[in-house]
């Protein structure tokens, strides 16, 4: 297998599900305006779509279990761009609602698998590559938010046009897997408690990041007198600082190693928030989105790669350690979704007066991710080999 043919295919992937929800999610307002639904409502249709979201990343883990996840790849694209058509064409509020569905059940096994292919790839590197291809995520978002700069006077019909992206991806050189027995994946305990602190802190980030994508323009547009062509500046300015910090997180991480980047990060964050919440204008709320990008940017590609290797552990046939970890990120993935549900639908219920108190939330939580950070330098052990106990003495 073209390990360099694959690792394209896969980026690619990364980057049509940046770019059509970013599409999507900095449109929000001219969705909200044609179908005349309130912030509480928008909320609710989030609600279902993470919910479906989570529902498509479940359905992938049961199935890597025994299915390649190059095909449930595949499959997830699909069901994208079938999604992606029928909610910016819809002739009527219940036909966009139905079309969102669809996209949240095909965004949550494009999330997993996705992520599955990504680890079997760094594994067979050898070396921190997660970042470059959560890189390539954060370029489709910048892509996409652009997109909606200069095609803001456009009906919002012409984004049918996005769901071309994800089946042509979908045609990719994806990963196979290795061939081989399989069923030991399930049949050996998985250490989910340090999986569970890394999850923790990859639900601080996606309550951060879906809170900036979703509610970041809603920001700019209902506290800020700003015009209407830069409201999407919120998302873009974020992604395009946590892009560049992606694309050199892979050598960030190398030279310093996760535990620092991650407390850095944090404080970073929090500082980049409160520069969010106290802004006196759009502009200056605009310069703490990008500096919250820049801090928050590698703690989910980070994420998955600890859970990965916790998951893998070693002594593993290669067929059975890729069947067990793509099992494990399924389900590791929910916790992106725990996330989103904080981000979209807390931010809007509790910022529902002002935008805010909803973004103060993240702004002390994304704290919680510096002591969680030495989870993601686990200290791995041969199957079957004990931690050494402390001696008595």
């Amino acid at each position: 297998m073209d390990l360099t043919r694959a690792r394209l295919a896969v980026a690619a992937a990364f980057l049509s599900q940046g770019l059509v929800l970013l599409s999507l999610t900095t449109r929000l307002p001219d969705f909200q305006d044609k179908w005349r639904i309130s912030d509480v409502q928008l909320s609710l249709i989030l609600l279902m779509m993470i919910l479906l979201a989570g529902v498509g990343s479940v359905a992938a883990e049961v199935l890597a279990r025994r299915a390649d996840s190059a095909i449930l790849l595949r499959t997830g694209l699909i069901t994208v761009a079938v999604g992606v058509p029928v909610l910016c064409v819809a002739p009527s509020a219940a036909f966009f609602v139905g079309g969102i569905a669809v996209y949240g059940a095909g965004l949550g096994m494009v999330d997993a698998c996705s992520n599955m292919q990504a680890v079997a790839l760094e594994h067979r590197y050898g070396r921190p590559i997660l970042p470059s291809f959560h890189g390539a995520w954060t370029l489709g978002g910048v892509v996409g938010a652009a997109l909606t700069l200069v095609t803001s006077g456009l009906p919002l019909a012409t984004g049918a046009a996005l769901g071309l992206l994800p089946l042509l991806v979908a045609f990719g050189p994806f990963l196979p897997r290795d061939h081989g027995p399989t069923e030991l994946a399930t049949k050996v305990a998985v250490p989910w408690r340090p999986i569970l602190l890394v999850g923790l802190a990859m639900v601080l980030f996606y309550m951060i990041d879906t809170a900036v994508q979703t509610w970041g323009p809603l920001f700019l547009d209902h506290t800020f007198d700003t015009p209407q062509r830069y409201v999407a500046l919120a998302a873009l300015c974020y992604l395009l600082a946590s892009g560049l910090v992606r694309l050199a997180g892979d050598w960030l991480v190398g030279r310093f190693g996760p535990v620092p980047v991650l407390r850095v990060g944090a404080v970073i964050g929090c500082g980049a928030l409160a520069l969010v919440v106290f802004s006196p204008t759009w502009q200056v709320a605009v310069l703490g989105f990008s500096i919250l990008g820049a801090g928050v940017a590698v703690v989910a590609p980070l994420s998955f790669s600890a859970a990965a290797k916790i998951a893998g552990g070693e002594g593993f046939a290669p067929a059975v350690r890729q069947a067990r970890v793509d099992a494990v990120i399924g389900r590791f993935n929910q916790f992106n979704y725990i996330g989103a549900l904080l981000g979209s639908v807390m931010t809007g219920i509790v910022g529902q007066d002002s935008l805010r108190v909803g973004f103060a939330v993240p702004m002390v939580l994304v704290l919680g991710i510096i002591p969680l950070a030495p989870a993601f330098a686990p200290r791995l052990l041969p199957i079957g080999v004990s931690a050494p106990r402390p001696s008595a003495s």
